[in-house]
């Protein structure tokens, strides 16, 4: 049977956090990522906590991207959901990436399959 969509979830680990807490660094790093994986923008929303913090969530014609940063914890987590023939991991990747992240956690959900088939998480130390 054909996944309707396949959702990444992340835990991203020692992330710069001067980057976790710019706002328009990372609203512009996921508008980037959602075109990197092919995706057609919808709609971007993004809030800067005080005294520190962003969330924010980039819709896309194919689902979305999402992120909670914590600057305190140099820690993001971030959702990138995609329907069709679009590689979540790309998006993903770019965002580990640019967030300078040391070490992730990768759970990836294929959806619309019936009951929950949930991967064992893969841990990565970035280098």
């Amino acid at each position: 049977m054909e996944t309707m969509g396949r959702h990444v979830i992340e835990e991203l680990w020692g992330c710069n956090i001067d980057k976790l807490n710019d706002i328009e660094f990372i609203e512009q790093m996921f508008v980037d990522a959602a075109l990197k994986s092919g995706a057609e923008i919808r709609e971007v929303a993004f809030h800067k906590f005080a005294p520190q913090g962003v969330s924010g969530v980039v819709i896309i014609s194919e689902s979305h991207l999402t992120i909670h940063s914590f600057p305190e914890h140099g820690y993001a987590s971030i959702d990138v959901y995609t329907c069709g023939d679009l590689d979540p991991k790309i998006a993903a990747n770019y965002i580990a990436e640019r967030l300078d992240a040391t070490s992730r956690e990768t759970i990836e959900l294929p959806r619309g399959m019936g009951p929950v088939q949930v991967k064992s998480p893969v841990r990565e130390e970035v280098k």
